[in-house]
């Protein structure tokens, strides 16, 4: 199970945030997923999560395709600012989905446990990777044998994160990890 200073290590200090008890304490998840998001936090991680903004209401407020989800993140198009994309969490399951613009809610992963394992385990090898924590995207930098090499580094990452949770890696369409790592260089 990652922990906060796992999430920091890669992450940086001031770019994991972790939930007020009073924040969470109503929300209607598993305990434990509760005190994961409290004592653990969540981090900021490249291409994926710009700012962590969890909702104060004891009742889920982000309403999606599949319902209304407890908000976690939230991401705007710096070109578009009404493109909001968020990480949500559902009541009583604890599964965490990636919600698009429009409400349409991507699965992300079985639980918020997995949720933060799968999100060190990306964060902190996108962030050690040359080839793949390019701020503006690497596919504008990379030459043919480049990225032959990042799509061995992004095959590898897609193995190590389907071994977290296979259950995210389950489909492609509404699935957020195989279309996420699918489309990185196009």
């Amino acid at each position: 199970m990652a922990t906060y200073d796992q999430l920091t290590e890669w992450a940086g200090p001031g770019h994991v945030t972790r939930a007020g008890w009073d924040v969470v304490a109503g929300w209607r998840i598993p305990d434990f997923m509760k005190a994961q998001l409290a004592e653990v936090g969540i981090p900021a991680a490249p291409r994926l999560i710009e700012r962590v903004v969890m909702q104060s209401e004891a009742d889920p407020v982000l309403l999606t395709s599949r319902g209304l989800l407890y908000r976690l993140t939230e991401q705007v198009d710096p070109d578009e600012a009404e493109e909001r994309s968020s990480f949500g969490v559902e009541p009583e399951t604890g599964a965490v989905y990636f919600v698009m613009p429009d409400g349409e809610a991507w699965f992300a992963n079985s639980s918020v446990e997995v949720w933060l394992d799968v999100l060190h385990c990306y964060g902190s090898r996108v962030t050690a990777s040359q080839l793949l924590s390019e701020p503006d995207g690497p596919e504008e930098y990379l030459s043919e044998e480049e990225e032959e090499r990042a799509f061995a580094e992004l095959s590898r990452l897609a193995e190590a994160l389907k071994e977290i949770d296979p259950a995210a890696f389950k489909g492609y369409e509404g699935f957020l990890w195989p279309g996420l790592l699918d489309r990185w260089l196009y």
